[in-house]
């Protein structure tokens, strides 16, 4: 008795799983989930890169992160923007 109750469960999961199948091959996909959304430039004209590595205090750190979710910025971005505020302020370049 227990072997037939079993095979008319596993005649029942095969059903199912068949159907489900079907459906999947029917049915038109939903609404995607994800949607993906390209990283804005900062700036258009690409100059060469070079890297920067510094000590900074962890509760500027914190400002800085903390800043950039708000304006949606990367620390790179924050970075170069505050570097040329910097020296812009101090010593203004000649020319373009």
């Amino acid at each position: 008795m227990q072997l037939q109750s079993g095979h008319l469960i596993m005649e029942e999961y095969k059903n199912k799983l068949g159907s489900l199948a079907n459906k999947l091959k029917t049915d038109a996909p939903k609404i995607p989930i994800q949607e993906v959304h390209p990283v804005k430039p900062l700036e258009d004209d690409k100059e060469e890169e070079a890297q920067l590595n510094t000590w900074i205090p962890k509760g500027l750190l914190k400002r800085v992160k903390s800043y950039g979710i708000d304006q949606d910025l990367s620390l790179k971005d924050i970075n170069i923007l505050a570097l040329k505020f910097f020296l812009d302020a101090k010593a203004p370049q000649a020319g373009p």
